[in-house]
């Protein structure tokens, strides 16, 4: 038996969830049994808790599309019972049960293991939203951005990605400009490392001319739309872009014209289907250069019971840093 947020949904469309307790042969197929100790959310989660989305194609549903725990039962030789794993991405928690239950079954080509120095909950206050983050602060690093070449932008700083990217770029010696629009959460993004903080109404208005004045040496962005087109017209010369997200929209209303004149990059960042190698390397990576202090205090917990409301509340843009759900309690 284990315990699990099952969404399930009515003859009229609507869907509800609740906290079950359910049979073991009612999970899914896979390599590797893993006892779940702790998940997260992210924006996507907020869609299988609610609507679906379109990305859950049966109900009744197990949402959760990352969870750190223990491994109980293998067919595959590179896992162990015993050893302690992560999961993200690969649509689990979408079209696959995913980590709101205290039991997952997955393929073990999914899994990476839990790399020295972090434990399971702290590898979900990172979860997808500081993975991503760090595949957006490897890719501008691989385009060339290094510490001295001026200011880093993270826009949606106050969310997830945006949280995770502010405190890693602040500890790896960046000056970091975080965009955000709720004024109140100055003190919050300043503790992760903020170096100036930037009204979101600065960069809201659409661009009126491709190019002006080069700012950002690189850049994270977690909103799209016409912030991004603002802000690739103000990129430094052979300035990066990391796009991690569409929060203010999936249009792109710009030119050609700053990436031909000051060949700036727009790097897209996939998180879902990555690679196993950039996987771990990401997670070395977020274990290394991720202050413990400051993660922990992006933290809010929570359990399988409150994930409802709180998937609402992500989607209207009201939660802060990281959401670490314990599943047994």
């Amino acid at each position: 038996m284990f315990k699990a947020l099952v969404v399930e949904k009515d003859e009229a469309g609507a869907t509800h969830a609740s906290v079950q307790t359910l049979e073991d042969d009612r999970l899914p197929a896979g390599d590797v049994t893993v006892a779940v100790e702790y998940s997260t959310l992210n924006y996507k989660d907020g869609l299988c808790l609610t609507s679906g989305g379109g990305l859950v194609r049966n109900y009744p549903h197990v949402p959760g599309i990352d969870f750190a725990g223990t491994v109980e039962a293998s067919d595959d030789p590179r896992y162990r019972p015993g050893d302690t794993v992560i999961l993200t991405g690969w649509r689990v928690g979408e079209v696959h049960w995913g980590g709101y239950a205290t039991r997952a079954r997955v393929k073990a080509d999914w899994l990476v293991p839990l790399p020295e120095g972090l434990t399971t909950r702290q590898a979900m206050a990172v979860g997808t939203a500081g993975f991503t983050a760090m595949l957006a602060v490897m890719a501008l690093e691989d385009h060339g951005l290094a510490p001295g070449a001026g200011e880093v932008l993270v826009t949606g700083a106050a969310g997830g990605v945006g949280s995770v990217a502010v405190a890693v770029l602040a500890h790896l010696g960046y000056p970091v400009a975080a965009v955000t629009g709720r004024p109140q959460l100055e003190p919050y993004l300043r503790g992760l490392g903020a170096s100036r903080i930037i009204p979101r109404a600065d960069l809201a208005e659409p661009v009126k001319r491709p190019l002006e004045t080069e700012t950002w040496a690189g850049c994270v962005d977690s909103v799209g739309g016409s912030m991004l087109a603002r802000v690739l017209g103000q990129m430094k010369y052979g300035g990066s872009v990391a796009a991690v997200g569409l929060a203010g929209g999936a249009q792109l209303p710009t030119t050609v014209i700053p990436f031909l004149l000051r060949g700036v990059n727009l790097l897209g960042i996939d998180s879902v289907m990555r690679p196993y190698a950039d996987r771990v390397r990401a997670w070395s990576r977020l274990a290394r250069d991720l202050p413990m202090a400051t993660l922990e205090a992006m933290v809010q917990p929570a359990t399988l019971n409150d994930l409802p409301a709180l998937g609402a509340a992500i989607l209207k843009g009201q939660v802060q840093g990281r959401v670490v759900v314990d599943v047994t309690a």
